[in-house]
Formats: C-alpha cells, sequence, structure tokens
C-alpha cells in the first residue's frame, strides 16, 4: 500500500513508517513544513501523492498543555482533521482514512462502567479531549456525506522508546535515570493515583495497519491492552528494573487541572475484525524506555 503519514516526524509516526516498511508498504510524509490547518498546501500535498490510505497522526497531543491555548489545539486537532479530510474527498480513487482520536474523549468513567467500550458515551473534560471529539464527529460526517472511507481509533496510553518528557511514563522513566546518574535519592512527581491502560507503541502502529486492511469503515476503534495500571506501580517498577530505590516527593506544579481518575479499555472490536492482540509486556516496555533515556543521558 502506498501510505500517507500526517505527523510522520513524531513519536507515533516514526514507530508506523518503520513499521509500514516492514510489512512492505510505501510510506511518505505529509511534507516538511506542512501546516494541517492550511487547506490548499494539505490538499496539495495529498494529490500530489496519491496515497492509498491516510494515517492522520498531526496534532497537538499534550492533555495538559491544551488548557494553556485551547484555540491552537482546536486548530490543530480538530481544522487540521477538517482539512486532512477534505484533500482525502478532493482524490479519485479516494484514499482510506484512518482518523486518530484518543481514550480521553470518554471523560471520567464510573468504576461499574468499566472497562470503556466504543459505545460508551463521550465526556471530555479537556480542552484536548474536547478537540478529539470534534475531529472524529468531523471523520464520521465525510463518511457519512461525502462517502471518505474513515475509520476512527481512540487510543488509550501508549509508550515505547522514543517518546517525549511531556508523558507521564517517559517523564518518570527519565528521572528515574537522572536520579540514578546524580546519585541522588529523590524523585518528583505528580498525581501517582491516576490509573491508565497502557499499550506499547509498537503494538500500536500494527493496530493502525490491521485496521486498515480488515477495519470497518464508519467504525470506531478502542486500541488497548483491557488492564489498567497504578501510576505509582510503574514508577515502582521503573526503579525496580533500574535496580535504584527512591523517595517519592509529590510537586502541585506537575499536576494536571483535571486529572481522570481511571481509563482501562474494552478492545473486543478491534480483535475481532483484525484478530489483534497485544504482544509486548509492560515490563519490556519499561526495559526499552529507560534504554532509552539511558542512551539519551550518557548513563
Amino acid at each position: 500500500m502506498h501510505a500517507l503519514i500526517t505527523g510522520s516526524s513524531g513519536f507515533v509516526g516514526k514507530w508506523l513508517a518503520a513499521h509500514l516498511r516492514e510489512m512492505g508498504d510505501e510510506p511518505v510524509a505529509l511534507g516538511a513544513g506542512v501546516d494541517v490547518g492550511d487547506a490548499p498546501a494539505v490538499r496539495s500535498a495529498v494529490n500530489d501523492a496519491r496515497p492509498d490510505v491516510i494515517y492522520h497522526l498531526a496534532g497537538f497531543s499534550s492533555v495538559g498543555g491544551s488548557w494553556d491555548d485551547p484555540g491552537e489545539v482546536f486548530r490543530v486537532n480538530a481544522l487540521g482533521t477538517l482539512r486532512v479530510l477534505e484533500a482525502a474527498a478532493s482524490c479519485k480513487p479516494t484514499p482510506a482514512v484512518l482518523v486518530v482520536s484518543s481514550s480521553e474523549v470518554y471523560g471520567t468513567v464510573a468504576e461499574n462502567d468499566l472497562p470503556i467500550s466504543e459505545d460508551s458515551p463521550l465526556r471530555p473534560v479537556t480542552p484536548y479531549a474536547a478537540s478529539k471529539v470534534a475531529a472524529e464527529f468531523l471523520g464520521l460526517q465525510a463518511f457519512l456525506g461525502r462517502g471518505v472511507p474513515v475509520m476512527i481509533v481512540r487510543a488509550f496510553n501508549h509508550v515505547g522508546p522514543g517518546q517525549s518528557r511531556g508523558f507521564v511514563v517517559s517523564a518518570l522513566a527519565s528521572r528515574v535515570i537522572e536520579a540514578q546518574v546524580a546519585h541522588t535519592k529523590v524523585i518528583r512527581v505528580g498525581n501517582l493515583s491516576a490509573r491508565r491502560d497502557f499499550t506499547d507503541v509498537r503494538d500500536v502502529v500494527r493496530a493502525y495497519r490491521m485496521l486498515m486492511t480488515g477495519g470497518v469503515p464508519g467504525e470506531v476503534y478502542n486500541v488497548c491492552s483491557g488492564r489498567d495500571v497504578a501510576i505509582s506501580s510503574i514508577l515502582r517498577r521503573l526503579c525496580e528494573i533500574a535496580g535504584i530505590d527512591l523517595e517519592v516527593e509529590v510537586d502541585p506544579q506537575l499536576a494536571r487541572p483535571v486529572d481522570i481518575p481511571v481509563l482501562r479499555g474494552d478492545g473486543s472490536r478491534l480483535a475481532s475484525a483484525t484478530g489483534w492482540v497485544p504482544e509486548i509486556s509492560l515490563d519490556d516496555t519499561l526495559s526499552a524506555v529507560l534504554g532509552d533515556w539511558r542512551e539519551k543521558l550518557g548513563a
């Protein structure tokens, strides 16, 4: 397949491009410097590429940071999705489009309503989540109103080597290695009580490609492991793997304005459509993230 990736230089985009090449596909980037909100530029890039499929990964990805400039978050995540869908609709033949959303759209979910299925209500509590709901509905409208074969994925927390410090597992891993290098015994953290459903990014990109070959246009799919893990457990395991014992110091500045207590997904729809199951254990993922930070920090 000839595949166009928006956001190809980002954390997930790099892993997706590598996986597509391994599978014999031909991935190309949207284009250096192309702003997804720029309609003429996006349309030109998409029509020049003439892809069979489009993986729309480009977007503002920081949940906590979305409070600082909600307008920019909507411009990138919602308007950017609209521009990509408009460009896809202008192509003949029309490429299939994978719109990457987030589990954050579900908001706060009661314990007795877990695990979260694709039919669970959408209750966004952050500007980021609201922008992803808007992007999803633009995808649905493009499918229903213009016949663009759109599939939507709600990706739960995905982690792996190469992720920035703006995400909790990578942030904690970097601080663990920094403490080890500096021979300190204290690590500053935010909220450790939240529980999240973690999947290795290498498994996530496998799911994305499998949906492009086996998914149903117009459908929404969770990409998740099906189990939730407390952030405190993640930190403890990172310390165990690294071989360091640290004292935790809570820093209110590291906490988000709103933090959802728990997210755990139901991935049965994805499994039924494609046969996908996660293959990489959480311990293997954490080891890889620690190794990545050791290399970056020269530890």
